[in-house]
């Protein structure tokens, strides 16, 4: 089972946070629904930092449906006041029915005009009572569904795609996923292209950085060398490279912030 913090940087200051699974047809389309919900006094600031899944996420909020790009860097958002979101980590297959071009909003996040789609999700949040939660994220999938229609053969492709990728027992290079997939490596490079937007290389890289930085959290006493291998690493020297390519520090100064 994934950790439900997996990407958030430092959990300890989350708000109220609840990662729901997708149901239904909706499991092709969906990895998980995650829903953050906060209330902060006047004045108050809770900074999210995270480091996304090589992933589009599409998001609803009160006023607004948002379609965020796959991250290349740490990105933050500071939450104030009351709020909540209610967002879908999607599965490659539906990418297409939202934007043609995800490697143009690499580190992008643009706003979609789908009113249905906000009042649906809104009504479901704010209605409260037992479940408000499990009707918001329906209401989502229910209209991902819609507006995907059925899965063809290439979506099929693309979500094991992803799964051989990042998935339990994954590919550690892309020739090593493109053999596992039959395909060649230019056409698993257009598959991630067209799907995610990133390299299957770049998404390889960030499967080991949530591996190595969601061990840190999980055992701080950790070897830095032994993660490195563990986590899949040429060396230490290739885990801290990347460390501070995507998060601007060390392995060591994240466990000493992660801890603290």
């Amino acid at each position: 089972m994934v950790d439900p913090t997996r990407g958030v940087l430092y959990p300890g200051r989350l708000p109220q946070f609840h990662r729901l699974p997708a149901e239904g047809e909706a499991a092709d389309l969906v990895a998980w629904v995650w829903i953050p919900e906060w209330d902060l006094a006047p004045g108050e600031t809770s900074r999210q930092d995270i480091v996304g899944y090589p992933a589009l996420n599409l998001v609803v909020e009160r006023d607004a449906v948002t379609l965020a790009g796959a991250t290349t860097r740490v990105s933050h958002r500071d939450l104030r006041g009351r709020g909540w979101a209610v967002g879908a980590l999607l599965r490659p297959a539906a990418v297409p029915a939202l934007t043609p071009a995800p490697a143009a909003i690499i580190d992008e996040e643009v706003r979609l005009h789908e009113p249905v789609l906000r009042r649906a999700v809104a009504d479901a949040m704010e209605s409260g009572g037992e479940g408000y939660r499990r009707r918001a994220a329906l209401a989502l999938a229910e209209w991902l569904v819609a507006r995907v229609g059925p899965l063809d053969a290439h979506g099929r492709q693309a979500n094991a795609m992803t799964d051989v990728l990042l998935g339990p027992g994954a590919a550690g290079s892309p020739e090593e996923a493109a053999t596992r997939l039959a395909v060649s490596v230019r056409t698993l490079q257009r598959l991630a292209h067209r799907h995610v937007g990133m390299s299957p290389g770049a998404m390889i890289r960030r499967r080991r950085l949530h591996d190595a930085a969601e061990r840190l959290r999980g055992d701080p006493a950790v070897d830095l060398a032994a993660l490195a291998a563990e986590s899949g690493y040429a060396d230490h020297a290739h885990l801290t490279r990347d460390f501070r390519a995507v998060l601007g520090i060390t392995p060591r100064a994240y466990r000493a912030r992660a801890s603290g």
